[in-house]
C-alpha cells in the first residue's frame, strides 16, 4: 500500500505542477475574465475546492503534534492546494518503510520532542 500511495501521490504532484504551469503560460491567474470568476459554478468550485482544503487540513491537524508544522501546512495547503497536500502525503510516505501498515500513516504522531 505505501509504493501505490509513493506512486499516486507523485503523479498528483507531476500532474499540478504541468497542468498549473501550463495554464500560467496561457493566461496569468489575476487576468482571468470577470465572466468566468462571477460564474455561480466557478464559485461554487472554488467553495467546494477549499472544503476540500479543509477537511485534508483536520486530518493533517490531528496528525501532527507541533503548531508551527500546523500552520506551516495550513498555509501551504491554501496557497497551493493540492500540491501542497500530495507533497505533505508524499513526506509522510517516503519516510516509514514500504511494509508499513496504512493505520500507522493515518494516525496521530508521537510527538518527537
Amino acid at each position: 500500500m505505501i509504493w501505490f500511495l509513493r506512486v499516486a501521490f507523485s503523479v498528483v504532484v507531476a500532474t499540478m505542477l504541468a497542468v498549473t504551469g501550463w495554464a500560467s503560460f496561457q493566461v496569468p491567474l489575476w487576468e482571468t475574465p470577470r465572466a468566468v470568476v462571477t460564474h455561480p459554478w466557478f464559485i461554487a468550485t472554488l467553495f467546494d475546492c477549499y472544503f476540500g482544503f479543509l477537511t485534508f487540513y483536520v486530518w493533517l491537524a490531528y496528525r501532527e503534534t507541533k503548531l508551527w508544522v500546523r500552520i506551516a501546512w495550513l498555509a501551504a495547503i491554501l496557497l497551493l492546494g493540492n500540491i501542497a497536500m500530495a507533497g505533505y502525503v508524499l513526506s509522510v510516505v517516503w519516510r516509514v518503510p514500504a511494509n508499513t501498515p496504512i493505520e500507522n500513516i493515518l494516525l496521530r504522531r508521537r510527538s518527537r520532542g
